[in-house]
């Protein structure tokens, strides 16, 4: 089980690696601002994970090259391809995960819920890979400040051995600046 990062304050050094990849990037979306990222907040009944919250607000509110493979969203966005089947998201509900979970492993009659709750609940959509492959930031619950990649076959932790890397949106963000895969086997 991953915990115990930071999320609650924006530490300095990972705001500098943040501004040094999306500084150098023409297609990065201009910061939202403290207000844009306050009014959101207010709206889901959350605080979002540092550092993410800080580089939405001062440092970038999206890019249209990556990371993942169609772009970092903007705070308000989903991505083109999400499914119009799945409820509004519940960002103040907590993330139901603590480790991968692979759907093929889960009971029928327990899968439709349980996967509902991964797609809906206490995750802010970051992007996709497309093929209904989407990178997600948990905000909410134990894992909140993890990314997550969640896909038809399951949900996997980035920062593990099945993704190696860094756990957390900075370290997220500086593997794909690093052109590194996300998988291990590759």
């Amino acid at each position: 089980m991953m915990t115990g990062m930071n999320t609650d304050s924006c530490d300095p050094a990972e705001a500098a690696a943040l501004r040094e990849i999306f500084a150098s990037r023409p297609e990065a979306v201009p910061p939202a601002g403290w207000e844009a990222v306050r009014a959101f907040e207010a709206r889901h009944g959350i605080v979002l994970p540092e550092p993410y919250r800080t580089c939405v607000a001062e440092i970038c509110d999206g890019l249209r090259a990556g990371p993942p493979y169609y772009g970092l969203l903007p705070l308000v966005e989903t991505p083109s391809d999400w499914s119009p089947h799945f409820a509004e998201r519940l960002l103040a509900e907590p993330f139901p995960l603590a480790e991968a979970w692979l759907w093929e492993e889960e009971p029928p009659q327990e899968l439709q819920a349980r996967q509902d709750s991964v797609f809906e609940h206490g995750s802010l959509l970051l992007g996709t890979d497309g093929c209904g492959m989407y990178w997600a930031l948990v905000v909410t619950g134990p894992q909140r400040g993890h990314v997550w990649l969640i896909d038809e076959n399951g949900a996997i932790p980035f920062g593990t051995s099945l993704m190696p890397g860094t756990p957390g949106f900075t370290g997220w963000v500086s593997h794909w600046a690093g052109g590194r895969s996300w998988f291990a086997d590759d």
